[in-house]
């Protein structure tokens, strides 16, 4: 099994930077895909952006063009690069990854980190 700790989150104002980190630990190698998840009060946890092992990666709409995600494989981390940032970007940001190795595939989860982007 595998344990993610996100970091990078704060306050910054609409049209800011943040770049997340998410670091793992434990049994890396049997990880497959990678992503960040965020949700906001009274909202239901949505997929902002997604990459597999081979790279290849999968944005949300309202992301795209301004969210970038990146892994390192021997750095066992992923981050966000979030540029241009709106309000409504004001979320828990969360680490998560698929672990496939039997018996204890499934979907593992960080505590998250809050971003919040004033006006």
């Amino acid at each position: 099994q595998v344990q993610l700790v996100e970091s990078g989150g704060g306050l910054v104002q609409a049209g800011g930077s943040l770049s997340l980190t998410c670091l793992v630990a434990g049994d890396t190698i049997s990880i497959s895909t990678m992503g960040w998840y965020r949700q906001s009060p009274g909202k239901e946890r949505e997929l902002v952006a997604s990459i597999d092992t081979g790279g290849s990666t999968n944005y949300a709409d309202s992301v795209k063009g301004r969210f970038t995600i990146s892994r390192d494989n021997y750095k066992n981390s992923m981050s966000l690069q979030m540029n241009s940032l709106k309000p409504e970007d004001t979320a828990v940001y969360y680490c998560h990854a698929y672990y496939q190795r039997y018996p204890r595939e499934g979907d593992y989860w960080g505590s998250g980190t809050l971003v919040t982007v004033s006006s």
